[in-house]
């Protein structure tokens, strides 16, 4: 096991993402349902785990930097275990914008969710859905919009260190940081399991990379900082956005484990099926 991170990145957990940061690292008040003695070959703090993953697979399926949400408290849960197959948890959560300089629209309202962890296994089954979503004509402009600016930049972008040091991100920064927290999701959503979750914590490289189809092409070294082990797992993610069309991620994780245990490069595309259960539902109510 690696050592706990050194103090420069227990300050991006603490610094980087205000709001984000204190949910990952447990704040009581991001968790409103009382801690119970987990049930047995469960870990505590199981309804969190289940909400984050959620998440991670409603931020990869929404595919829409605009739309990103970050957990905010679990109302209620219950967590049913087969000793055979695994576990599954069905809770309901509130959730809250992930990029704070959109104002004016405020707590994005409940999810309810279904989560199926595969006992010792990662990627969980997710069936998720949830209200207040923002509006659809909105989130289209954004996004749009940023796509434009990303089209019309003449040299691909080539940035290191997102927060830099001090845990600030600039605000000229702050898309990329948000499309790469959106092609993050799928990795972290398939790593996760029952005893495991992950968080972006930052981004070592980004590059743009320069291509003649629609699509905007990012290749990037994020950190993930692995719970509860506490290690830092780097790992390279190659992804493809569009306004509106399905995210596109490959993906390779560096870690302490066999080459037979490793991830190896893997892809995913929205329009594939990459739950055992229905895909998310964006709801606008």
């Amino acid at each position: 096991m690696q050592p706990a991170p050194p103090p420069s990145l227990w300050l991006l957990l603490s610094l980087a993402l205000p709001g984000v940061a204190a949910v990952a690292l447990g704040d009581p008040e991001a968790t409103a349902v009382p801690e119970r003695p987990p049930a047995a070959g469960l870990p505590s703090g199981i309804l969190q785990l289940a909400a984050r993953a959620a998440l991670h697979f409603f931020n990869f399926r929404a595919g829409s930097p605009s739309a990103l949400r970050v957990l905010a408290a679990v109302q209620e849960g219950r967590a049913r275990v087969d000793p055979q197959g695994g576990c599954e948890v069905n809770l309901v959560f509130s959730t809250e914008r992930y990029n704070p300089e959109q104002q004016g629209e405020g707590q994005l309202g409940k999810c309810s969710a279904r989560v199926f962890f595969k006992n010792h296994k990662p990627r969980p089954a997710v069936n998720v859905t949830c209200a207040r979503f923002a509006e659809k004509v909105k989130r289209q402009a954004r996004d749009y919009l940023l796509y434009k600016q990303m089209k019309q930049v003449k040299t691909p972008l080539d940035i290191s260190s997102i927060p830099d040091s001090h845990g600030h991100i600039d605000p000229s920064l702050r898309p990329l940081w948000d499309l790469a927290f959106l092609g993050s999701s799928y990795v972290m959503w398939e790593k996760t399991s029952q005893f495991l979750h992950y968080y972006l914590i930052q981004l070592s490289s980004v590059k743009q990379l320069k291509t003649e189809d629609d699509g905007i092409d990012f290749d990037f070294i994020a950190l993930l900082h692995e719970f509860s082990t506490q290690e830092i797992i780097p790992c390279r993610i190659q992804m493809v956005w569009y306004p509106g069309k399905p995210l596109k991620v490959k993906y390779y994780c560096q870690e302490l484990q066999s080459p037979e245990e490793a991830s190896g490069m893997e892809e995913a595309s929205g329009m594939e099926e990459t739950s055992a259960m229905a895909p998310t539902e964006l709801n606008n109510s």
